[in-house]
């Protein structure tokens, strides 16, 4: 049986990526949709047109993840796609945030995704396929959104090496950086603060970032940048000093 996993899929990108993958991968019999809110992952049956799996779980919880690894032990199926959505982060100075906020980010963005990883890959062959969704985020750190940054500056590096690692086995691993995305991860982001408004300006379509996605995945494409402005801002932050690009940041609000 072949199927896909998807990590995060109550809501925003990890929602759409199953909908997207249910429309476009007919080879796949189905979809494993990872989140904690049941009701919202139950609300997907009968949308997608492909059979869909449920696990109502929190992927930082040891034995949550164990109840995903004894259902892979038992089915034995052959996983074409990874997806790892799941992920928050909230704005706020260091200083400011609790160490139960601080810590949580670690957690579920780096420790949960690299676990889920190590999980799948025994069961992915080749022409698999590996998206980790990090953020623009990744390419330069992000005053009061300092942890949330640097956890995907880990996605990023983390997935180009695996991605480097996993090649001669034929899977691909493409690290998914878009910038702000209009889904519900800002209801969480601005509990403490307000996102600066010129990130507001730039909030990206998650359909078509998804999409993208997927697209630069089939692609072989180790990242993927949706949108002009973004893909410029990748080229400033590798180009331009960190601390200049800092100062500008600050004088914008953000």
């Amino acid at each position: 049986m072949k199927i896909a996993i998807v990590t995060g899929a109550s809501s925003g990108m990890g929602r759409e990526a199953a909908y997207q993958i249910g429309d476009r991968f007919s080879g796949i019999d189905e979809i494993w949709v990872i989140a904690r809110r049941r009701e919202r992952l139950d609300e997907m049956r009968g949308r997608i047109p492909a059979r869909i799996r449920c696990f109502a779980a929190d992927i930082t919880d040891p034995e949550d993840r164990g109840r995903i690894r004894a259902a892979l032990e038992e089915t034995k199926p052959e996983v074409k796609l990874l997806i790892n959505t799941a992920g928050f982060g909230v704005i706020g100075r260091v200083d400011t945030l609790s160490e139960e906020t601080v810590c949580g980010m670690v957690r579920l963005n780096c420790e949960a995704l690299c676990a889920m990883t190590g999980m799948v890959l025994p069961y992915m062959g080749m022409n698999g396929r590996i998206l980790q969704f990090a953020s623009a985020a990744a390419f330069l750190a992000q005053p009061e959104f300092a942890v949330y940054a640097a956890t995907k500056a880990f996605v990023l590096s983390y997935s180009r090496a695996l991605g480097a690692e996993l090649q001669r086995k034929g899977i691909c691993v493409t690290a998914v950086c878009p910038g702000p995305v209009k889904t519900e991860f800002f209801d969480i982001a601005e509990r403490e603060h307000p996102i600066p408004a010129y990130k507001k300006l730039v909030m990206a379509d998650p359909k078509k970032v998804v999409r993208k996605a997927l697209t630069d995945s089939m692609a072989g494409r180790p990242v993927s940048v949706y949108g002009v402005i973004m893909k410029l801002f990748c080229v400033a932050a590798k180009i331009l000093p960190h601390g200049l690009l800092l100062k500008l940041m600050g004088k914008m609000g953000g």
